[in-house]
């Protein structure tokens, strides 16, 4: 609703000052029938020139109608992701996460990711060393997550039950468990960041440990 407004205030504006510009000609006496007439044959030599014009406008009105975005969404339109500011037929205005504004023509946007439809996934990535054991691991990366997702201000915002796919890959110095829950639209970030502040206080309780820079892993080995 609110970008159907915004693009409703771009289009009326430039209805109202088309209109203005002719009243304000015929109450100074100025004949506006040549006026109105040659606006077709200006439109054509403009036209070659105007292309860009013409498809930032197109894209915009075929944005509003599937409805890709809105104002208030979280986007990536390929150099920029940011929360939708304001959406006019011409420019879509993003505000990114440092708080720069970016303005880009509907016409530029080649693709888009929206953040803010439907639901979203919460991805977990939590490294092991792996000299741990993978069962003791996934089993307090899992409490820890089933723990967190009780509590209301977590719960609130979910929309099933956290699952642990257990050991997804395998590197050099670790193990990478991961954990996943499917959140309300834009909650994801918020819900990633209890849950791997939960998981870590959960790993240092049980004693397991995270991989170690090489350097610190070697003089850690020579302690032990």
């Amino acid at each position: 609703m609110l970008t159907l407004a915004a693009v409703g205030r771009s289009a009326v504006s430039v209805v109202i000052w088309v209109w203005v510009g002719l009243a304000v000609l015929t109450y100074l006496g100025v004949n506006v029938t040549p006026v109105v007439a040659s606006a077709g044959v200006v439109g054509v030599a403009l036209g070659f020139g105007a292309q860009s014009l013409v498809k930032d406008f197109l894209s915009g009105i075929f944005m509003l109608i599937e409805d890709q975005y809105g104002v208030g969404d979280t986007i990536d339109v390929g150099d920029v992701v940011g929360t939708v500011e304001d959406v006019s037929l011409r420019l879509t205005t993003l505000r990114d996460i440092h708080g720069t504004q970016w303005f880009a023509r509907n016409g530029e946007i080649l693709r888009i990711g929206n953040f803010s439809q439907d639901y979203a996934v919460a991805l977990i990535n939590i490294p092991i060393a792996l000299d741990e054991n993978a069962s003791d691991a996934i089993n307090a990366v899992t409490d820890a997550v089933n723990a967190a997702a009780q509590e209301p201000a977590i719960n609130d915002v979910l929309l099933d039950s956290p699952t642990v796919d257990g050991v997804n890959s395998i590197g050099l110095d670790h193990m990478l468990i991961r954990a996943r829950v499917t959140t309300l639209p834009d909650q994801q970030w918020y819900v990633t960041r209890e849950l791997t502040a939960r998981i870590l206080t959960a790993l240092q309780q049980n004693n397991i440990d995270t991989p170690y820079p090489e350097g610190i892993a070697a003089s850690r080995r020579a302690s032990d």
